[in-house]
């Protein structure tokens, strides 16, 4: 049976180190999240990070607009935050209101206040191989979660399956970046089992498909990013966990694997953001 990548674990351990070192802080990082429209599961998001923030001792700005909220507004705000020296760290939630141009909200970020990593200035600099100011937050967990299980990457074949902005071509590109052999998988990939099938570590990051215990050589180590309820309603994710898990050396659960390591990886972005921003603070990356 494949051992459990705990991210609930880590990322309690990752809080503690955290907590202990914004407690010494005379200043204190902020968070501004925009939330714009009423998406459930967007809300329900907002707030967990503005109750783990200020449970860390991070402060917290929420600011809520209507899904007809225009372009302009959303950029107005953005700017004002920019400008706002009282403001580390800026988060966009998405999606945003279709009529919204997402590229160009994430693209007004300053880079120095993307917590996310996702402006050009970030990606840019992971895409070629140097240090942006910080790593997007779920490809950065999942190698936090790796490191801590001192599972090698350099030399592996690294299979993901998803190409988004947010994790499948970040992940892939860190994974590059840490001298690992790396296929992207996608909707148009044809034989994908067996490609997936040479991987010894799948990373599969849909939300809607389901990998199998035909997908995976033994021993390989699966990451589930995937996340959606079933037509029973249960919270799963991209892998069917209990035949997987037969095979698999190392298996991260969903809920319970990713999804705490992102919030965690969200919470060490925001401190080192203010790290860059004013140098009164260390905390590794």
């Amino acid at each position: 049976m494949a051992i459990i990548l705990d991210g609930k674990k880590l990322r309690d351990k990752i809080f503690g180190e955290l907590k202990l070192k914004l407690d010494k802080m005379p200043q204190k990082p902020t968070l501004a999240v925009i939330l714009a429209g009423d998406n459930p599961a967007s809300q329900i998001y907002v707030n967990n990070k503005k109750k783990t923030a200020e449970n860390l001792g991070i402060n917290s700005i929420v600011i809520k607009y209507p899904s007809t909220v225009s372009e302009k507004e959303l950029l107005d705000k953005i700017n004002e935050l920019n400008d706002d020296k009282s403001v580390t760290a800026i988060l966009v939630q998405l999606p945003l209101p279709e009529h919204i141009d997402k590229f160009k909200i994430i693209d007004a970020i300053l880079p120095e206040k993307d917590v996310d990593g996702l402006t050009p200035y970030n990606s840019g600099k992971l895409f070629t191989g140097e240090k942006p100011y910080v790593y997007p937050c779920t490809p950065k967990g999942i190698l936090l979660l790796l490191d801590e299980y001192n599972i090698e990457i350099e030399g592996k074949h690294v299979v993901v399956i998803g190409r988004s902005n947010l994790v499948g071509k970040p992940v892939a590109q860190m994974m590059l970046n840490r001298n690992a052999t790396v296929t992207t998988c996608h909707s148009k990939t044809k034989n994908l089992i067996n490609i997936t099938k040479t991987a010894d570590i799948l990373i599969s990051a849909v939300g809607k498909i389901v990998v199998g215990e035909k997908y995976i050589k033994n021993n390989c180590v699966v990451i589930d990013v995937g996340i959606f309820k079933d037509e029973s309603g249960k919270i799963r994710g991209d892998v069917d966990f209990e035949n997987v898990s037969k095979s698999a050396s190392y298996i991260s659960p969903v809920p319970g694997g990713i999804g705490p390591m992102t919030i965690a990886s969200l919470m060490v972005n925001t401190v080192e953001l203010f790290k860059v921003e004013s140098g009164k603070c260390k905390v590794e990356s």
